[in-house]
């Protein structure tokens, strides 16, 4: 039997064990029939190429682990955040029980929260809170750019560090540069602990490049944090009219939800390097600074898979009056559109801000192609003016708010981890929807729907079949 022989009957045994292995774990693994029946049909088709593919990107070996950490790293002794609890009543009681149990995270009271618009008002207050640190910093970015604004928060870092603070920085492995992290070498020169989550040049972690850490968490001394969709980078500083500047919103919060963000934190820090960050350093004994009942909302393909969708539809199933969206790119799934869609039919008002442009050209264009549904309904869509607005906002009632780090697309809200804060809170909720009032600038009608030249119209209906993968 000659070489060529024993090669041409491997790949046939391959050609049937290969299809066969695939379909066997996707239809014990895959929960979405539609992604269940793809990765099938691929590898019967191309039984090689396609088992390939989804062994990079087929398995979900990042909620294998995260299940793995829930089972090893638990809390002990009592819980310091008792005392804190808060119940809510009346018309979102419904939705605050269902978070609650969803999340495992109490609703807490005893709160303070601060709006801080763009790069411009947002970092000096950062910087003056990293630079009063006296015990620990932890901060996460998904950007953090190793530029003049980049190189500022480094010098506040290392200065903390000198001065014996413990400072944990964590990156993502993708946003901050894949290649290349200056600001990891920077601050690793220094001495500050720095970690690029899920980051490898490997082929064999490859797997990993599309599940990104996309939260924003800065937590000093384990009392004062800071979260929402700002990154660290000059493109958010507006008076310096860089080239493509990104407007956003970010928060500072005071009182035992601090506390919370800083174990979402701590959970991150131990997924990527093992450490655990416990003790009076990084988890002080929370104390209230205000009266605003807060929830923090995490989500990521592990244990905390969709959970700030399903938070999403709840408030819009509960919805009365009036749903306020304020997003970078709206490229939402069949349930999050039909959901609220039924809100606008049964008489909520609707109104969807969204911006003119996005740094993101493919996603304006599947998302034009994607509107048609919600004008149908009643939905008012406002195409907001330049700068690109990066905020992420949705209030409910003029009751609820829902602010932090994540989008309204399928990527966002299935594939990256992201964190998000639910305020109950009226004088939050009129500040946010006075804010996004302020962004109404062009509606949206089905006239310029229907006046885009056909080519453009079939650019975007073609691209929009990409929606999953944007």
């Amino acid at each position: 039997m000659t070489h060529w022989t024993v090669f041409h009957i491997l790949t046939q045994i391959l050609r049937w064990i290969l299809p066969v292995f695939v379909t066997v774990h996707a239809l014990i693994h895959k929960r979405d029939t539609a992604s269940c029946t793809g990765w099938i049909g691929i590898c019967w088709i191309a039984p090689l190429l396609g088992t390939v593919l989804y062994l990079m990107f087929g398995i979900n070996r990042v909620r294998r682990r995260a299940q793995k950490m829930v089972n090893q790293h638990l809390w002990e002794g009592r819980d310091p955040l008792a005392q804190y609890r808060q119940t809510v009543e009346g018309n979102l009681a419904p939705l605050s029980k269902m978070l609650g149990r969803l999340t495992e995270r109490p609703l807490m009271r005893g709160n303070s929260v601060t709006c801080l618009h763009d790069g411009d008002n947002a970092y000096p207050v950062m910087l003056e809170a990293i630079g009063q640190a006296k015990k620990s910093i932890i901060l996460c970015s998904y950007i953090f750019r190793d530029d003049e604004v980049g190189q500022r928060f480094a010098e506040a870092l290392v200065a903390a560090k000198r001065r014996g603070v413990a400072v944990r920085v964590l990156v993502d492995g993708i946003g901050s540069g894949y290649f290349r992290c200056g600001i990891e070498r920077r601050l690793r020169r220094e001495g500050v602990a720095c970690a690029r989550f899920m980051h490898s040049v490997w082929p064999w972690r490859m797997p990993f490049i599309n599940l990104r850490n996309h939260r924003k968490i800065l937590v000093v001394d384990g009392t004062v944090g800071f979260m929402g969709g700002l990154n660290i980078g000059e493109e958010n500083m507006l008076r310096l009219r860089t080239k493509l500047p990104v407007a956003d919103t970010h928060f500072r919060l005071q009182g035992p939800i601090v506390h919370q963000l800083a174990v979402s934190f701590a959970w991150d820090w131990s997924f990527t390097t093992g450490e655990e960050l416990e003790g009076e350093r990084y988890l002080p004994e929370p104390s209230p600074v205000g009266d605003v009942p807060m929830r923090i909302v995490t989500s990521g393909p592990d244990t905390d898979l969709e959970k700030i969708e399903y938070g999403m539809l709840q408030a819009f199933s509960l919805a009365r009056s009036h749903i306020w969206v304020m997003t970078p790119y709206f490229l939402p799934d069949d349930r999050f559109s039909t959901e609220l869609i039924l809100a606008a039919l049964r008489g909520v008002t609707i109104d969807i801000v969204v911006p003119k442009s996005s740094n993101h050209a493919l996603i304006d264009h599947a998302r034009d192609a994607n509107l048609r549904p919600f004008l149908d309904a009643g939905c008012r869509v406002w195409m907001a003016d330049p700068p690109f607005n990066h905020s992420k906002l949705m209030v409910v009632d003029d009751e609820w708010s829902f602010v932090g780090s994540a989008n309204i697309d399928m990527r966002s809200l299935r594939l990256n981890f992201e964190i998000n804060l639910e305020i109950y809170d009226r004088g939050v909720a009129k500040d946010l929807s006075t804010f996004m009032k302020t962004h109404r600038r062009n509606r949206l009608t089905h006239h310029d729907l229907d006046s885009m030249p056909f080519p453009i119209r079939m650019r975007n209906s073609a691209i929009r079949l990409l929606l999953p993968y944007l």
